[in-house]
């Protein structure tokens, strides 16, 4: 991929997954092309790339349109997710070292703090990274690859969880069983608190589905 095209690609997919490009929304090429500075033929090679990640639809005469889930889809993805994680969980509890519990200690604490001054936007990206150390400390690395394309397609969804009301609360209740579970090297209990974790984000997003998408 040329620098030009990076470029119009890392741009773009930021916007679709902070929400400033919505779901169904129509990207039009002369749009783009004039606010990132590119040619039109840079924002279609950046647009197809964005098609292989699922982020974009591409229809001919139709131009390129912000990929959109129905309730269904995402289920099945959160579905899928739960067993993943599950597994990757089971796989860290038995091989994490003291340095990465600490590192979940400390991004726990970090998570607390957020929580109480309602921060919302860090705790997101405390929570994130608290996954990508349990990732980090498991040797099942297809699923580790697994998670994350899925966890690509629903990024979007992930900030508003915590909008819910009482959620960030329940999450953060979740990840200290999470950290819990790790400590005692815990592979069944650090697989069904995690696949417990993310069932209750389903269950979110089933319930309050009209706000988040």
């Amino acid at each position: 991929m040329s620098r030009p095209t990076e470029v119009a690609y890392q741009f773009i997919r930021q916007k679709i997954m902070d929400g400033t490009f919505m779901p169904s929304q129509k990207l039009v090429e002369s749009e783009l092309s004039e606010l990132i500075g590119v040619s039109r033929n840079t924002i279609k090679k950046a647009l197809l790339k964005l098609e292989q990640e699922n982020l974009v639809s591409l229809e001919e005469n139709k131009g390129a349109t912000i990929k959109s889930f129905t309730l269904d889809e995402i289920i099945n993805y959160l579905e899928i997710r739960e067993v993943l994680e599950g597994l990757i969980a089971k796989s860290a509890a038995l091989n994490i070292s003291d340095a990465k519990l600490l590192q979940l200690e400390e991004t726990l604490e970090k998570m607390k703090e957020h929580l109480d001054n309602n921060r919302f936007d860090e705790y997101s990206k405390c929570n994130h990274l608290f996954h990508n150390i349990i990732y980090e400390s498991s040797t099942n690395s297809q699923a580790v690859d697994m998670v994350n394309k899925i966890k690509t397609q629903l990024q979007r969804l992930r900030f508003k969880t915590i909008l819910v009301p009482g959620r960030t609360q329940e999450s953060f209740k979740e990840h200290q069983k999470i950290l819990n579970a790790l400590k005692e090297k815990d592979a069944k209990w650090a697989e069904d608190a995690v696949k417990f974790h993310v069932s209750n984000v389903r269950q979110t997003i089933v319930e309050h589905y009209s706000f988040l998408v």
